[in-house]
């Protein structure tokens, strides 16, 4: 099990410090909401959870009882997390645990490692359908009938729903009523970064937390304990808009600081070079940011993601920003299904050398 961010670890011992059945944690994307989530469920489900220093440690066979039940007003002191060491432990880090059922989109399951639902898999290797952006209801009427079930290992249950705004009304509407009313030891943990676009009836069952913005001066030393040089990593932040996850995560895709700061450059040449290889949701997001920073020049803020010597030394007419935005948000929209990747690629450079041209 990989070590948590400090930011995270604190925001888990004070998750674990609360009673409750149902989490939903939210904020913007890049803050470690499914960290949080896979480490709440760890922590529930381990073995032997580890306790604060002050207070002692705890044996293997109270481990459940320091969990407590949901709601029950137990006095018992609160695990900080998981041990990282036992076989609940152990079957989480390789997706088996036995009590525990993650709910992603298939397209994110397979991406991270976590195994489809038979059905599914033979589903989509024998070609009938490809794999689901959305968190499908099958997959969520087996976790309520998982729900149903008596544990396992007799530790209690758990259900990780991520990115919780991929449920559809259907399947947010199958989840209501267990969500309400949670059969024995299952407790869910919800993680999303667009908590507006869930059910108000899903918000209103569940304890909600708002995901806490790491400190400055810890997400540097973060990313250099992630072998990331300094320089690099402070660069990488940059275009992460303060967000260790995304700049991490720019990092492992072989992005480097350089391409980065080059980006407004070679687009306002028609580089078609700037968006090579980058799937049409990625390279959509990078051109928003670059068209926020010059929005935010334009009435005398500081830029977000890019440094201010590697924008347009110019001020840019603010109609011309305003439409590129408006082209942006249309391209958003249909950038996970492009009917030509290719021509679409070409008219986002195309317009975003329009827009770093205008001077009236």
């Amino acid at each position: 099990m990989n070590t948590l961010a400090p930011w995270i670890a604190r925001q888990l011992e004070a998750l674990l410090a609360q009673r409750g059945h149902a989490w939903l944690l939210q904020g913007p994307s890049g803050l470690g909401q499914f960290e949080l989530a896979e480490a709440l469920v760890r922590a529930w489900l381990c073995d032997a959870p580890t306790l604060p220093a002050a207070r002692g440690s705890l044996p293997p066979e109270g481990a459940l009882a320091a969990l407590g039940r949901p709601g029950d007003g137990s006095d018992t002191p609160t695990p900080q997390g998981a041990c990282g060491q036992c076989a609940s432990c152990h079957g989480i880090d390789v997706h088996t645990h036995p009590d525990l059922v993650v709910l992603m989109p298939e397209t994110d399951m397979i991406a991270r490692g976590w195994p489809l639902p038979e059905k599914a898999q033979s589903d989509i290797d024998d070609k009938k359908r490809k794999p689901s952006k959305e968190i499908r209801v099958d997959a969520m009427r087996d976790a309520i009938e998982f729900a149903q079930r008596t544990s396992g290992r007799g530790r209690g249950k758990a259900v990780l729903v991520y990115p919780a705004e991929r449920m559809n009304q259907v399947t947010a509407n199958a989840l209501l009523k267990t969500l309400e009313e949670p059969p024995g030891h299952v407790r869910f943990v919800l993680a999303t970064d667009a908590a507006h676009l869930l059910l108000p009836t899903i918000r209103s069952r569940c304890l909600g937390h708002t995901m806490l913005w790491p400190a400055a001066d810890e997400t540097l030393p973060w990313l250099t304990g992630q072998g990331i040089a300094a320089e690099e990593g402070a660069a990488l932040l940059r275009a992460g808009g303060g967000r260790p996850a995304e700049a991490l995560a720019l990092a492992q895709s072989k992005d480097s600081a350089r391409r980065w700061a080059m980006l407004p450059r070679a687009l306002a040449r028609g580089d078609m070079g700037a968006l090579a290889d980058l799937p049409q949701p990625e390279a959509v997001a990078r051109l928003q940011k670059l068209c926020h920073d010059l929005m935010a020049l334009q009435v005398g803020a500081a830029p977000r993601f890019f440094d201010p010597a590697d924008l347009p030394g110019q001020p840019l007419p603010p109609h011309a920003l305003t439409k590129w935005w408006q082209q942006l948000a249309q391209s958003a929209r249909t950038a996970d299904y492009p009917l030509n990747p290719g021509l679409a690629t070409e008219f986002l450079v195309s317009s975003a050398r329009q827009a770093l041209n205008s001077r009236h």
